[in-house]
């Protein structure tokens, strides 16, 4: 009789591989990419973002990156329930990775054999070998490496896809994160002037899907594998108990809030890889957005709430003018308020009447 653990793994060492196979003829058509200068990425956990260069310096880099499989228990709300979570690098979500168009991204993908499960990637960035996930998916105890080149600016979603129905499953317990490909002369207005950002932070939104006992709580479970058949049932009734940002209620709020100051244009990747989204800064507004998530694009503008789809990211621009705290949330304020879906900017300074002035310049009164 098959364990557990066998049966989730399923055909994964067959399909690892076909992968091995099928990887060799991609890797041999790439040219000179080995004489390209090396960069090696330290991530951090979201919402924060490793440091880089918003304007790329000289020509296209091998950018190395390491992303480490965790299988964890993460307490998700207030009153201290527990998702037996699955994260790329120990956060929900996965860190944001930041390269350049034209640069090569090179990731190597660990599953530890403290795991239980069979893991991958699908970069929603990458072309072919459904962007990437054939080609990387390790039992416990294994590693691959993906080296991929960026070709399309813009900010997309990265995900577990491991086949099946393990493909929602996975990603619902918090593996998914983000990549952002920035022009390699940055970023751009709608008439091609150049924008920047002093900020930038990575809220990633997260549907969940908790069974409840028959009294009505939270189910706790010993591990991941134990908690699937119940939490599938939950799933398909596409109600989730939980929408958060980055991996629980009140994630962003509070002594973690996300701090910026007056005058200061911070950039804001949002990402759902799962459900349809829409971000609202309250008191706020999104200056420059690029709703898709794809720079080559020309901004929107002036916009109070923007449209993430599900299994996309998006990028927003906003220079705060006023301190004080401004709530961000999904403007499903159901899931705002009585889900979780909640940060806040604490901002710091004084009120800068000429800025306020060069942003909002006072109109003309013509007579009627």
């Amino acid at each position: 009789m098959l364990t557990r653990r066998e049966a989730l793994l399923g055909a994964a060492t067959a399909t690892v591989a076909a992968a091995a196979v099928s990887a060799l003829p991609a890797m041999a058509a790439v040219e000179n990419v080995e004489d390209l200068p090396r960069e090696k990425v330290t991530l951090v956990p979201p919402p924060f973002v490793h440091a880089h260069e918003q304007v790329a310096s000289g020509g296209p880099k091998i950018k190395e990156f390491t992303l480490n499989i965790e299988e964890k228990p993460m307490v998700i709300d207030d009153e201290g329930t527990v998702l037996q979570a699955m994260t790329y690098n120990g956060s929900i979500p996965g860190p944001l990775m930041v390269v350049h168009e034209g640069d090569y991204v090179e990731l190597t993908l660990r599953n530890p054999d403290t795991n239980t499960l069979a893991h991958n990637i699908d970069f929603h960035a990458a072309t072919g070998a459904l962007g990437g996930a054939e080609l990387t998916l390790v039992n416990p105890g294994e590693e691959a490496m993906l080296r991929f080149k960026a070709t399309r600016p813009g900010v997309f979603v990265y995900h577990c896809a491991p086949g099946g129905p393990m493909i929602p499953w996975h990603v619902v317990c918090g593996m998914a994160g983000t990549i952002m490909v920035l022009p390699r002369d940055g970023l751009k207005d709608e008439n091609g002037k150049p924008l920047a950002y002093d900020r930038i932070y990575y809220v990633g939104e997260n549907d969940f899907y908790i069974p409840r006992d028959e009294n009505g709580n939270f189910r706790a479970y010993e591990s991941v594998g134990d908690s699937y058949d119940d939490m599938l049932q939950v799933m398909r009734t596409l109600t989730p108990t939980h929408v958060v940002f980055n991996g629980a209620k009140n994630a962003l709020t509070g002594d973690k809030a996300l701090p910026a100051k007056v005058g200061e244009r911070v950039l804001i990747v949002h990402s759902q890889a799962n459900r349809d989204t829409r971000p609202h800064l309250i008191g706020g507004h999104g200056d420059y957005v690029w709703e898709e998530g794809k720079f080559a694009n020309p901004p929107a503008k002036d916009l109070e709430t923007w449209f993430i789809r599900g299994g996309s990211a998006g990028a927003a621009l906003y220079t705060f003018l006023q301190p004080g705290i401004y709530a961000y949330v999904n403007h499903n304020l159901i899931e705002a308020v009585e889900l979780g879906a909640t940060a806040h900017f604490t901002v710091e300074g004084d009120w800068d009447d000429d800025l306020m002035k060069q942003v909002m310049p006072p109109r003309p009164i013509v007579a009627g």
